[in-house]
Order: C-alpha cells, then structure tokens, then sequence
C-alpha cells in the first residue's frame, strides 16, 4: 500500500512526476526561441533575461501552482514574497538556468525545478532539451539522465576541476598538480549534474548563487553520491528568508574535504 502522508501531501514520487511533464514543456517552450534572437533585458544592469525566460517561467507557474495550489513559489523570474515561507512545500524554479550560455547558443542550459519541504528538496528535476538530457531525483532513490542510473566517479589521477579562477588558485600546491581545469559552464545547476553523471570530478561556486540555480541540482548530485557544501562543510538549506548563499564546493570525497578548505580559508 502506498505511504499516506498525514498532512494529504503529495507524496514524493507524485511531485516528481509532475516535475517531470512541467519541465519537459518549458524545455520545449524555451527551445522555440533558443537561436532565434529573443528580446533581452538587463536585470541591475549586468545579468541578461530574456522572453524565454520569462515565457517559461509564466507557463511553470501556472502549471504547478494550479496542481498544488497550496505550495509556495521561489522563481529567479518571478518577484519573491514573504507569503511562500508559510507554505509547507515549495517550489524552487529557474525557468532556464545558463541565460547567457542560451542567448549565445550553447545546448548546456537547462529547467531548473525542485520541490522543497523544510529546506531540503524532496523532488527535483533538470530539463536540458537542447543537450537531449533530462536529470532527476527523489530522496533515497538515486539519481536518473535519460532513465539511467547516475553515480559520481571515483576521483582520477588527474581532476577535472571547474568553477571561478580566483577560487581554483587557491587550492593547495600538492592538489594542482593533479588538476585539469576545465572551461567555463555558463549553467551552475549542469555543472553540478555534470558531477552527478562522472562527467566532471568538482567545482567551486562563487557566492551568490541562489536556491532557483541549484536546488534540484544538489538533490540530484546527493543522490549520485555527491555533495554541494558551504565553508562550514553542511548542505545549503532552501527556500528559507534568504535564499542566496556564500562560496559553495561541490564534488565527492578527498577532493571535496580539500575544497572545504579553500572556501572557509583554511586550505593548507
């Protein structure tokens, strides 16, 4: 017999599939202006978003909200306010995670959505329609790209290390030696996938990034067996009051415990 929440929540599972149909028609409707020269606008002036986004964002949120009206609603595109933190369940949304990646006509860019309760993501789902690729994950049932099962590698020789230089450079000499650097992913939250599937061994994060860019990616990396970490080496907790957050690490292992040394300041 199913498990019956005693609030008569969704459970999980029902989440995620709803997760799944949302982002595959905002993938799709992202997709029809991808090359096409959307309208763009500046937010404070320096970071872009375009009618993709916001033509995503729209259709997400009248989709979810309308199936679980009495979840709250965390969008990067979407004004917050303080009446989601009285929700149980939230959704965390990035209608296109990598707008600049998008704009210029890079395929890794992707639907960011999640469902948190708590602070932790119970459902999350990674929709990549120009990459063909398409993440997800639930608590304790691993993580799936394309319905395959996906775990992080075993960190090689050599790493293939991502994420800002000023933070790479600080990683300890011994370590550098045994780093490949890898060029920039315009996308935080396929970066972070791009760990959970073994295609890429950690990265750093520069702060400020925000829950919509990486809360179905951290599920997702948790449950391949990965981490995404702040200076004092816990998991971000999401869609509290503030929703932004200081220098992460993300990646598995010795080489994970080393980067949670750069970013507090300890690294020896």
């Amino acid at each position: 017999m199913p498990e019956v929440d005693p609030a008569g929540l969704a459970s999980a599972n029902e989440d995620l599939a709803l997760l799944r149909v949302a982002a595959r028609e905002a993938g799709a409707i992202a997709l029809r202006y991808f090359g096409k020269n959307p309208e763009v606008w500046m937010k404070g002036g320096t970071s872009p978003v375009s009618e993709a986004d916001y033509a995503a964002d729209t259709y997400l949120r009248d989709t979810l909200l309308a199936a679980r009206p009495d979840y709250g609603w965390l969008s990067e595109e979407t004004a917050d306010g303080p009446e989601r933190l009285s929700a149980r369940r939230i959704f965390v949304v990035d209608p296109i995670d990598g707008t600049r990646g998008f704009l210029d006509g890079q395929k890794f860019w992707c639907v960011s959505v999640a469902v948190v309760e708590d602070g932790k993501p119970i459902a999350g789902v990674l929709e990549c329609p120009a990459a063909h690729e398409t993440y997800w994950a639930t608590p304790g049932a691993g993580a799936f790209l394309n319905g395959k099962r996906i775990q992080v590698r075993n960190i090689p020789d050599i790493a293939e290390l991502a994420g800002p230089k000023a933070l790479q450079d600080l990683v300890p000499q011994a370590w550098q030696r045994r780093l490949k650097r890898t060029a920039y992913i315009p996308s935080l939250a396929y970066r972070l996938a791009m760990i959970a599937g073994g295609r890429l061994d950690a990265t750093f994060v520069k702060p400020n990034a925000h829950d919509w860019d990486i809360a179905a990616a951290e599920l997702i990396l948790r449950e391949a067996g990965g981490q995404l970490i702040d200076s004092h080496g816990v998991t971000p907790a999401f869609a509290k009051k503030k929703v932004s957050h200081g220098a992460l690490a993300a990646g598995s292992g010795e080489m994970l415990a080393m980067m949670a040394g750069v970013i507090s300041g300890h690294a020896g």
